[in-house]
């Protein structure tokens, strides 16, 4: 059960997202309290891929790489719906990557 309340945590967060930015995996473990855990909202985001309403491609790591690329359908999705959104990607990582980061808020 606490496995799945992380889950449902991390995607509460990630629906938060807005459209065309991104944020990491490390960000999001230390809104939700457990700053030790970014690699456990990867293994959260790779099980949220049934979803359709949490955006895991908008996920990346601390550096703007798309690290979870192959976990999507094609190695090639995360970028193209990155790109959609117009977050600017280049061999799988994103380009002026502080402007579109975005950080989960306490509210």
């Amino acid at each position: 059960m606490e496995e799945q309340d992380f889950y449902h945590k991390v995607y509460n967060v990630t629906r938060q997202i807005p459209l065309g930015r991104v944020t990491t995996y490390g960000s999001i473990a230390k809104f939700i309290g457990a700053p030790q855990s970014a690699r456990v909202v990867g293994y959260a985001l790779n099980a949220s891929h049934g979803l359709p309403d949490v955006p895991a491609h908008r996920v990346v790591n601390r550096k703007g790489l798309l690290t979870g690329r192959h976990h999507f359908a094609t190695p090639d999705l995360m970028e193209k719906r990155l790109k959609k959104e117009g977050v600017k990607v280049e061999n799988n990582q994103i380009i002026n990557f502080e402007k579109y980061l975005w950080q989960p808020e306490q509210h």
